[in-house]
């Protein structure tokens, strides 16, 4: 055995012990300077370690080399590859995290490139609007050369997944549940498609038969965050785990989009909210997305990621003036009611004109930018 299997081995252990969590087993490693150090201390210098009491210092005494193996052997026999944190393998970007999975669980295959990735995310219970434009999201970045993530879900995330697939682009699903218990039942045939295909992977940092709960999702969602550049959030309620993993995204400094719906519709009102509030970025097309990655965005647009150009559309006078003044810099909205000598509630419709419009995009902090055309 070499010695980074016996590593893969150690984390394992950690991982299976009851009540010990990443955070827990971050600060132990980081403690002891290495997994292999863990294992060498005894009770007292386990208890002495931050947030690591007698009943944490039992449980990782009780697992043993038995429970690794049929771990392993349950993992090997559903096709799934188990990395540990130090594996050449696991995500760069989830190393980042403050709790990252010491042990993360791969049915299907990640390349290097998925780390040009954004996450699409939203409600299960969708209009047909949002099944609609989860799955054009889901192929225009698939075709950019972006691979989706989402979280495998009924609804939006399925659609999301969907869509990358059809475009021939790659995508991952972040399970919140064991990987031989893959959730829903619905989604079978989805999963097995992108495994045969080649073309992303299924992730979990759960064990692998560890079933649906609840209190899974939310730490699954930090995961879909952070794998992603950003996160584009399609359809969304008011109290929603899509707003969760927006919010974790601003934490964890990436890209928040959220796509506007209809005003009276309960299924959009969280991701209203959002752009209302300036965590999100109004988005209308793939340039939006483009535009706010910055460099990253630039180059996939070389490469033809934009969306055909948008026929001409007519401007009122007010628009008009609005589009100049946002051609030579990017303003807020008291701004442009100071250079434009227009009152703030004018200026707010127009704008609201010409995001519908296609020509404007709001970036945080409530600044408007004009929308570069495909």
């Amino acid at each position: 055995m070499d010695c980074l299997e016996l590593r893969r081995r150690l984390y394992l252990r950690l991982h299976l012990a009851g009540g010990v969590g990443a955070l827990t087993i971050r600060r132990l490693v980081e403690h002891f300077g290495g997994v292999e150090a863990v294992f060498r201390a005894d009770g007292r210098q386990l208890r002495a370690v931050d947030g690591l009491g007698p009943k944490m210092a039992e449980a990782i005494a009780a697992v043993d080399d038995r429970a690794v193996d049929e771990e392993l052997a349950v993992a090997g026999e559903a096709g799934v590859t188990v990395l540990c944190i130090e594996d050449a393998g696991y995500p760069v970007a989830l190393r980042h995290l403050p709790d990252p999975p010491p042990v993360l669980y791969v049915l299907g295959e990640l390349l290097e490139g998925d780390a040009v990735a954004l996450a699409v995310v939203g409600a299960r219970r969708c209009s047909h609007y949002g099944l609609e434009q989860a799955e054009r999201f889901g192929a225009l970045l698939g075709r950019a050369g972006f691979t989706v993530v989402s979280g495998g879900a009924r609804g939006i995330d399925a659609a999301a997944h969907r869509g990358a697939l059809a475009a021939g682009g790659r995508t991952i699903a972040v399970m919140g549940c064991g990987l031989s218990r893959l959730y829903p039942p619905e989604n079978r045939k989805l999963f097995r498609r992108l495994v045969d295909e080649g073309k992303g992977a299924i992730l979990s940092e759960l064990p692998m038969r560890v079933g649906v709960k609840a209190e899974n999702f939310p730490r699954r969602n930090r995961l879909i965050a952070a794998l992603g550049l950003g996160v584009l959030v399609i359809e969304a309620a008011r109290r929603s785990g899509s707003l969760i993993t927006a919010r974790l995204a601003l934490e964890q400094g990436r890209e928040v989009f959220a796509l506007p719906g209809r005003v009276d519709s309960p299924f959009s009102a969280g991701t209203n909210r959002l752009i209302a509030d300036g965590a999100a970025m109004l988005v209308q097309g793939i340039e939006d997305i483009l535009d706010a990655l910055g460099e990253v965005g630039r180059n996939l647009a070389a490469d033809g990621a934009a969306e055909p150009s948008r026929p001409e559309v007519e401007l009122t006078a007010v628009e008009a003036g609005i589009m100049e003044h946002l051609a030579l810099r990017e303003l807020s909205l008291d701004e442009l009611a100071e250079r434009t000598k227009l009152p703030t509630h004018q200026v707010i419709a127009a704008m609201t004109t010409l995001a519908l419009k296609g020509l404007v995009v709001q970036r945080p902090g409530g600044i408007f930018a004009a929308r570069r055309q495909g």
